[in-house]
């Protein structure tokens, strides 16, 4: 058995070091920015790609699905990333063109040591809006609710306004962060915090709360049970082509859809 397993990862480290070898017939730089979910997954492929060829730079910014969908359509990145579809307009204006390589939920997340492990969509709904401001109110210990939220370049924000929220309020008292990472960050070091976030994201040191039962797990997210869910997307202006196309055909080759975009928590696309 040690020995089929060997031979199996043998064959996909062969795999995945013949799809590395395309880069080597390039140079330059390749410039990224946007969604703040997808920066993981990035930064991984990148670290493959120059650890192959240190002739590449490639520059990874985050900013928000819009600002990622903003700077490739004026021309500012190679590739923009974004966790939500672009608008029609967004990809006629600047003629978009959308990869699809992963899906991902949208998480409702609290403090580990909060004691709420399911909410129902209304209340989700309340706690954002400011009509519910104290965790008793829900289940919870006596203590006030802080309201964390991101700007409205963010993709995950959209997603999660349109599909939990139902297009309602944000208090004007909540909190904003910059990205995914820091959502985890704020929530993890605040006892009294509720946000929302990529799916991803979730570990150990953060709990995702379940919302009419069901828990935004990889597996009922992958199933659709959770239906909480959007996609993430790598866009290019025009057809994608030279080193922004190598990168974006990478993304989807066995080797990073299995061992880089489901170990960090995304569901890949085949």
């Amino acid at each position: 058995m040690k020995k089929l397993i060997f031979l199996c990862l043998s064959i996909m480290c062969l795999f995945a070091q013949s799809n590395l070898d395309n880069f080597k017939n390039y140079n330059g730089t390749l410039r990224i920015a946007g969604g703040t979910a997808h920066i993981p997954i990035m930064k991984a492929v990148a670290k493959e790609i120059t650890t192959i060829n240190p002739n590449i730079k490639i520059a990874i910014a985050g900013g928000g699905s819009g600002v990622g969908i903003k700077k490739i359509g004026e021309g500012l990145v190679d590739i923009g990333n974004a966790g939500r579809k672009a608008s029609e307009k967004e990809i006629n204006k600047y003629n978009l063109v959308l990869y699809k390589w992963a899906t991902d939920g949208i998480a409702v997340v609290v403090n580990n040591n909060n004691p709420i492990k399911n909410l129902t969509k209304e209340k989700v709904q309340a706690i954002f809006a400011g009509k519910i401001t104290n965790w008793k109110k829900v289940g919870g210990k006596d203590a006030k609710i802080d309201v964390y939220t991101r700007d409205k370049a963010s993709g995950t924000r959209k997603v999660f306004w349109k599909k939990i929220l139902n297009k309602g309020d944000i208090t004007k008292k909540a909190l904003f962060v910059r990205s995914n990472g820091a959502m985890k960050r704020a929530v993890q070091n605040d006892p009294n915090a509720i946000g929302f976030m990529s799916a991803g994201f979730i570990d150990k040191n953060i709990k995702g709360v379940a919302i009419n039962n069901i828990a935004p797990t990889r597996k009922n997210i992958k199933s659709g049970k959770y239906t909480f869910v959007r996609g993430l997307y790598s866009i290019t202006k025009g057809k994608a082509k030279g080193l922004a196309k190598a990168f974006i055909d990478y993304l989807y080759t066995s080797h990073v859809q299995n061992d880089i975009v489901a170990k960090k928590g995304f569901i890949p696309v085949k």
